[in-house]
């Protein structure tokens, strides 16, 4: 939780339901500055624990990373009232066990922590409108602690894990119709909060499947494999809970196997978590590691289903939107987001547990086509809309990458098709994202702390740093650093702590286009459409015989993406042009019924058939339509058909050339450093095409059509 504090309107974290969505994306679009400095609205509670301004120091150039301190900080013990439908492992011998804080903000100057809660808090009675601890951020410590266990045999982790999952099972609702859903909020008495304010659905947070429900079967999974040999007793506790979990995704989710939703034309499984891939992922994750360890049936079953339906989400190509990508809301053809972008990794292992090798290829295409397109335009935003609007990044986000590319790169290694030089490509684009921990990023600041276990709340794209270091950030920080420690030659890409260059998207807005004939400038009173946000004020709408025209900036070829809102039934048919060249229509009608989706009709980048040529100094847009028909025109999106990456610093300096087009291209890199380069080229999919090397400082190397190269020292 807590990336970036928000206007209190806003829900202070990656939104738990999507219908945050919207204030979050009039807020990007707005260009609303999120206040960084503070902490979310309230006030120091009656603990007052502050950690302190550093702790053990992290010595030698090869030292472990991960350091659970700040984690362990965050912890604290809680014995709750009686509460029914609530009870733990061994309650009445230990009635107490362990929780985590939600949030912490510095403490002035002092370099030290203050702990505190969600919302607003209310010193006379010790409490939160949401509370001191949430089952979302135990779930994920105790996930953290379980990994570093079983990586560095810790007994200390050992013991933390134990307690958190014991504490999360308090927050599970064992008994009458809610019996398996979780309670996302506890106060810091340990009453637990079933309705928040705001309102997060589903409200009560109990009675429906939810993010909550899906990170707990993460953290019960991963726990139950832990701890089978280790201590049988506790993984029989872990295995009921987790099969009243299935049952409770059986009833809620699960019951709508084999039945399709209708979203502006394209057919989305009913049965995902929250209707996502986000939180279906983060349960896929927990099955894959109770069905490794033994689990029963009904897991398998679930299993299968859920990483099934999350495939069905994939879309685009290597030029058009999402490249790739498993779109994370099955409700909206729109939106993508790096937080909870864990698909690849959940279909990873899917695959490699249930032997079924078409799941790793949805991982392996994702990664190889959408993760190098990523580095080298935004890298891990917080929101594509499908404008990339929300341009801040956080742990989570970053984290999500670098677990996919990992678990993607570890299957292609080790799975059914055992490639061990296959894996190399995807282990660089993981690295390469993991640098943003060490300064690769808008600040040009290390965002995680190897001395204090912490991360930064945020960057935005400014590079102004968010340096509240709350559970969520402090977590997916961790997880990542765990993958480091585990992977040297990931690490040592990672290292790299500096942002050389990166390829930008160019983004024209339609309303501010000049225009003849019958188009209108259209302010909406809310930018954003129940399913996606128009970019900048609006858009242009063009009727039959009006032009657009966009002065272009100086630049090499460049595809063309028109973001256009599509709606059905429209005549309207839109010719973009450029240096005396047609590149492209738009029919403004070509999107399917509206079915179950927020919204009529559905805001798409279009990608021309053509790109910009060199040497265009405009792009004309022109409409013909009966009636009044006309196209709505978002905005236009330039993206270079090459695009690249570049980082230096600790480790060896590495460049990422990515390219969108239709065949192979020899283009020139800036690379720091001197001596030989040692040159690969990648598919699509990450699989190798061959290597050899380069000298000088610009070296000009070949990238495979839709595929990638990665340049290192």
């Amino acid at each position: 939780m807590s990336p970036l504090t928000r206007p209190s309107h806003l829900p202070p974290s990656p939104p738990r339901s999507r219908a945050a969505l919207a204030g979050t994306a009039a807020v990007a679009a707005c260009a609303v500055a999120a206040t960084l400095a503070g902490a979310p609205a309230s006030a120091t509670p009656a603990s007052g624990a502050v950690a302190p301004a550093t702790a053990a120091t992290v010595t030698g150039a090869r030292a472990p990373l991960t350091n659970l301190a700040h984690l362990d900080f965050l912890g604290d013990r809680v014995t709750p009232p009686r509460q029914p439908g609530h009870t733990t492992y061994r309650a009445a011998a230990d009635p107490s066990f362990g929780v985590l804080w939600t949030y912490a903000e510095p403490d002035g100057d002092s370099g030290a922590y203050t702990r505190i809660g969600g919302g607003t808090y209310d010193p006379a009675t010790d409490t939160y409108t949401q509370g001191a601890f949430n089952a979302d951020d135990v779930s994920r410590a105790a996930v953290v602690y379980l990994r570093h266990w079983q990586q560095t045999g810790s007994a200390t982790s050992r013991d933390r894990a134990f307690e958190m999952l014991r504490g999360l099972a308090y927050f599970q609702t064992v008994s009458g119709r809610d019996a398996g859903n979780v309670v996302l909020w506890m106060q810091p008495d340990g009453t637990l909060n079933r309705s928040a304010e705001p309102v997060e659905l589903p409200d009560p947070s109990d009675s429906d499947a939810s993010f909550w429900l899906a990170r707990t079967v993460w953290a019960f999974g991963e726990g139950y494999a832990a701890f089978k040999d280790a201590d049988p007793a506790f993984a029989r506790f872990l295995r009921d809970r987790l099969d009243l979990s299935v049952a409770a995704l059986d009833r809620q989710v699960l019951d709508q196997y084999g039945r399709y939703l209708q979203i502006d034309g394209r057919r989305t499984p009913a049965w995902l978590v929250n209707d996502g891939t986000d939180a279906t992922a983060e349960a896929v994750l927990g099955l894959a590691a109770y069905v490794e360890a033994g689990g029963p049936a009904t897991a398998r079953r679930a299993l299968a289903r859920f990483a099934e339906g999350m495939t069905a989400l994939q879309a685009g190509d290597t030029r058009s939107w999402p490249f790739e990508a498993v779109q994370q809301w099955g409700l909206s053809r729109s939106v993508w987001h790096a937080w909870a972008s864990q698909q690849p990794a959940a279909l990873s292992r899917a695959g490699d547990v249930l032997s079924r090798d078409a799941l790793v290829r949805v991982a392996e295409r994702e990664s190889g086509t959408f993760d190098p397109w990523l580095l080298t335009t935004t890298g891990a935003v917080n929101g594509m809309l499908p404008v990339p609007l929300e341009r801040n990044q956080i742990a989570y986000g970053v984290d999500s990458r670098v677990q996919s590319l990992t678990e993607t790169a570890d299957a292609v290694a080790n799975g059914l098709d055992a490639d061990a030089a296959g894996s190399r490509g995807l282990r660089a684009l993981a690295g390469m994202e993991a640098a943003w921990y060490f300064g690769a990023n808008a600040s040009e600041q290390p965002a995680y702390d190897p001395t204090t276990g912490r991360t930064v709340d945020g960057i935005e794209a400014d590079g102004r740093v968010n340096r509240n270091a709350g559970a969520e950030s402090t977590i997916h920080g961790l997880l990542s650093m765990l993958v480091l420690d585990a992977h040297p030659d990931i690490a040592a890409v990672a290292r790299n702590g500096r942002l050389v260059a990166r390829s930008q998207l160019g983004v024209l807005e339609g309303e501010d286009a000049a225009t003849t004939g019958a188009a209108e400038v259209v302010t909406p009173s809310s930018l954003w459409t129940g399913e996606a946000s128009y970019s900048g004020r609006g858009y242009v709408a063009l009727g039959a015989g009006s032009t657009a025209t966009m002065r272009l900036p100086d630049g090499p070829s460049r595809i063309v993406m028109a973001v256009v809102d599509l709606q059905p039934g429209s005549t309207a048919v839109t010719t973009f042009s450029a240096g005396g060249w047609v590149l492209g229509q738009v029919r403004a009608g070509a999107v399917g019924p509206q079915g179950a989706s927020e919204a009529l009709g559905a805001l798409l980048p279009v990608t021309l058939r053509l790109p910009v040529p060199d040497g265009a100094i405009t792009l004309t847009a022109t409409t013909t339509a009966d009636g009044s028909d006309t196209t709505r025109l978002d905005a236009v999106v330039l993206q270079p058909e090459v695009t690249r990456a570049v980082i230096e610093g600790a480790g060896a300096p590495i460049a990422l050339v990515r390219n969108a087009g239709g065949s192979s291209v020899a283009t020139a890199v800036s690379l720091p450093g001197a001596g030989v380069a040692r040159v690969e080229r990648y598919d699509g999919l990450g699989r190798p095409l061959g290597q050899d090397t380069a000298t000088g400082s610009t070296p000009t190397v070949r990238v495979a059509a839709g595929g990638f190269t990665v340049v290192r020292r």
